[in-house]
């Protein structure tokens, strides 16, 4: 599996004009789809007066889960495009929503299908492209005469502590590069009274 991932740094924006209709495109980093809808909502609720939010994201360095929609556009004219310009730039992690004000003049099937696009490319190019790397997590316990050797690898790792309890048994969670996890989990397992909880 890919631990390895492209996405953006911070959220970013686009704006693209065609016949009086404004594509005003906004692109978030996040780090699931519960928050990429939470997301979505915002900038429903923030332009409410807009005639069409449509929005797609991509999550998981994988790329397995996405989701897209066209928000009342005909159907594939919106939603669709957007997911494409993050496919073609390589991202996940990312929720793009593109806000539609209508000018007045229809623009067709082709016409929407470009601005969509369009609008989601612009605020790609002006975001600032980063790799992530997917996090596992290690819970384990030991004893605390065991504590200095536990310390000591943990600080030649690249680990994260995410939380430590010390006391007569003390236990540790750690945040670090899945790519890196079992090794890590190897090596404190072979530290005496070390048990890591699976």
């Amino acid at each position: 599996m890919a631990s390895e991932y492209r996405t953006i740094a911070a959220p970013s924006e686009g704006i693209y004009r065609e016949k009086m209709s404004r594509f005003l495109a906004f692109a978030f980093p996040v780090q699931s789809a519960a928050e990429a809808k939470a997301v979505i909502a915002r900038v429903a609720n923030e332009y409410h007066d807009a005639r069409h939010v449509c929005w797609a994201y991509m999550i998981g360095a994988d790329c397995k889960e996405f989701l897209s929609s066209d928000n009342g556009e005909p159907s594939g004219t919106a939603g669709k495009p957007i997911l494409g310009q993050i496919r073609s730039a390589e991202l996940t992690n990312i929720v793009i929503a593109v806000v539609r004000y209508f000018g007045g003049i229809k623009l067709g099937t082709s016409g929407l299908i470009v601005a969509y696009r369009e609008a989601a490319r612009l605020a790609i190019e002006a975001a600032e492209i980063v790799v992530g790397h997917e996090m596992a997590t290690i819970s384990f316990t030991f004893p605390y005469q065991s504590m200095n050797s536990v310390m000591q690898l943990i600080k030649g790792s690249e680990a994260k502590v995410m939380s430590q309890e010390f006391d007569n048994t003390c236990a540790v969670t750690l945040s670090i590069r899945s790519d890196h996890a079992d090794s890590l989990a190897g090596r404190l397992g072979a530290i005496a009274g070390v048990s890591i909880d699976r």
